[in-house]
């Protein structure tokens, strides 16, 4: 029996290893039309289909843990954000895990808003989709294929972090509200166990506004996101001695480099350090993170608020149980007087002065008594006097 226990225990463990290899290799590709391909290559076809190096690639790797990160690559953008690690050309898009509740949302999303939505009408009155009649239509106005598609992604995250944040708000003030209503141990754990949750989402929503306000203090590395500018740099006739094949094998990277080409005519040389598009898209998305984050910071604080309510209320509680024991400890000292006397007065010793009185002792523990209940009286008015205990 223990060998067979053995043997399920190995099998279990390759089947999750099996399984995390195939999650590794599985990619979905979204190209400039919409259109998905699911991928099930190795990280060798992928650095060769977006030129990366190895190290770039490790960072959207399911099975290794790396920080929040945007990076601007000569051909792609390399994205690690939370659920979301995918490389962003020119032309397509390259998502990590396709199956992934969270993944499928955006993989739809990507389908339904990267498919260009601008026209305009050409010489012959047809509309024909921007980008086709540069020269005669005027320079398109919609955005850039890479900003599309990050956009997309950052909406994703944001509304995803916001969603988790909403969700905890919705269990946490109403816990905290129970909690100082009542303070019993169900009430604690739950409130632990919050705080804990809040805390790692914290940390999470941090490292994404962290990355998002890195990248917008650096202008030189949100203009290594302008691919499309890029690309229209190396096709341009100034450029062409950039290095050959530099462009991904796709289907639509002809009519790319040619309106890439058109488009470099028509651009000064000082806009290669114009990164005013991208930086008002990215302070948007940061904006939102940042408030999402405010969210957290308020929760925290409420949290903070009602532990020192309840630190209060315990203290509170403290000092009625030292009170209670004050007016204990006083009533034992006089009773403990009482036993004395009466103890003395009920031993079995001969002694002359009792003879003749047979009453005596009754008066003897009666004047005891007044006296102990004085005493006690004497000790409460005197820890009143001092503050030791409440008026």
């Amino acid at each position: 029996m223990k060998g067979e226990g053995e043997a399920a225990a190995a099998a279990d463990a390759q089947a999750v290893v099996a399984a995390k290899k195939k999650s590794s290799r599985s990619w979905v590709l979204l190209d400039a039309t919409g259109q998905a391909t699911v991928l099930d290559v190795d990280k060798y076809a992928i650095m060769h289909r977006v030129h990366i190096h190895a190290r770039d690639l490790r960072i959207v790797d399911p099975l290794l843990s790396y920080p929040s990160a945007i990076l601007g690559r000569d051909r792609a953008i390399v994205l690690n954000l939370e659920h979301i690690k995918a490389i962003i050309t020119a032309d397509e898009v390259l998502l990590r895990d396709p199956l992934d509740e969270n993944v499928i949302p955006v993989v739809e999303e990507l389908q339904r808003r990267l498919p260009p939505t601008n026209y305009v009408r050409g010489n012959d009155g047809k509309e024909l989709p921007a980008g086709q009649n540069d020269v005669d239509a005027g320079e398109e106005d919609e955005s850039p294929f890479e900003f599309r598609a990050l956009e997309v992604v950052l909406e994703a995250i944001c509304s995803f972090l916001a969603a988790r944040t909403t969700e905890l708000e919705t269990d946490a003030y109403p816990a905290l509200d129970e909690l100082t209503s009542k303070i019993s141990s169900r009430n604690l754990d739950r409130v632990r166990k919050l705080k804990s949750a809040m805390t790692r989402l914290t940390a999470r929503v941090q490292k994404v506004r962290d990355e998002l306000e890195q990248l917008l203090d650096d202008d030189d590395d949100m203009a290594d996101l302008y691919l499309s500018r890029k690309l229209a740099g190396a096709c341009s006739p100034v450029s062409a001695s950039g290095p050959a094949g530099w462009y991904p094998a796709s289907p639509t990277i002809g009519s790319k480099i040619s309106r890439a080409s058109r488009a470099s005519m028509l651009t000064v040389r000082g806009d290669e350090n114009d990164v005013e598009e991208l930086e008002m898209l990215l302070e948007a998305y940061f904006m939102q993170i940042d408030g999402t984050l405010n969210k957290l910071a308020t929760l925290r604080e409420y949290i903070d608020d009602t532990e020192d309510y309840i630190n209060i209320q315990l203290d509170n509680h403290r000092n009625q149980l030292i009170q209670l024991e004050l007016f204990l400890s006083s009533g034992t000292v006089s009773l403990s007087i009482y036993s004395l006397v009466g103890g003395i007065f009920g031993m079995n010793i001969p002694y002359t002065w009792n003879e003749g009185h047979g009453y005596m002792f009754k008066w003897v523990c009666i004047v005891s008594g007044i006296v102990c209940f004085f005493v006690f009286i004497v000790i409460v008015a005197y820890a009143r006097h001092k503050g030791l205990v409440g008026s």
